[in-house]
């Protein structure tokens, strides 16, 4: 319904019109994109340390220099991490040496985001191509029910990841669609968060497994939890991917 301020005029006495008009004002208002907070520099640095992940991740889809370059660098955190982020079952890992743990980790998330890359294929066509039985098996690999058969698992896991990338490679350089579709993946991986448009706040009780105590602070960055750590922001936590689906 449109207002005509001639016919507004005529049937309203003045304080009823006065009363109209400051309603319509009032909703204009509300509608109006909302003006941004100067965000405090810790959460500017969130920001830029969650856009650096992302350029890394874009630049060749290789999750270890983009993880090693912007996560946590303490080791029981990123441990932590690892166990809470790598869904690898009820196999007990305490017994696994950090290193070896964190390397599944990287290797499961490289699998990951390589299968990002081709996820929800056009047709059944399409999805053999993306996913011939080699890659299929590589993507329904389960972790073992044994702590001892782990350190085989995550050299397999390794193995899968080059695998996976090679066939990912082959099929770009060869077919210009798959090519065009990784190239707008990339794009997509390498837009950074929209700055809040409201003050960031500290949170605490992160509740992905034992990365952070229960009065520990980090900040939601769109997807991402981040935390100060010495005289630097780091990731500790993907949650868990949701702006790539």
């Amino acid at each position: 319904m449109r207002f005509n301020p001639v016919n507004l005029e005529k049937s309203c006495n003045p304080v009823k019109g006065f009363m109209l008009i400051l309603i319509i004002a009032l909703g204009a208002f509300a509608q109006s994109p909302p003006q941004r907070v100067e965000q405090p520099k810790e959460v500017v640095e969130a920001y830029r340390v969650c856009a650096q992940f992302q350029k890394l991740l874009a630049e060749d889809l290789d999750f270890s220099p983009a993880f090693e370059a912007t996560f946590t660098k303490d080791a029981r955190r990123r441990r932590e991490i690892a166990n809470a982020e790598g869904e690898f079952g009820s196999v007990d890992l305490s017994s696994i040496d950090d290193a070896t743990l964190i390397d599944a980790f990287k290797s499961r998330m490289q699998i990951v985001f390589l299968f990002l890359a081709f996820a929800g294929p056009d047709n059944k066509a399409q999805e053999d191509l993306f996913f011939p039985p080699a890659v299929k098996t590589i993507l329904d690999r389960k972790p073992p029910a044994d702590p001892r058969d782990f350190s085989s698992y995550v050299t397999q896991l390794k193995r899968d990841a080059v695998d996976f990338r090679a066939h990912v490679d082959q099929l770009a350089a060869r077919n210009a669609s798959v090519a065009e579709r990784i190239r707008k993946f990339k794009a997509e991986i390498s837009k950074p968060v929209e700055i809040s448009t409201y003050k960031v706040e500290p949170l605490t009780s992160y509740s992905h497994g034992r990365v952070l105590g229960p009065e520990e602070e980090y900040y939601r960055i769109g997807d991402y939890a981040v935390i100060r750590e010495g005289n630097e922001m780091r990731i500790i936590g993907i949650l868990f991917f949701s702006r790539l689906f």
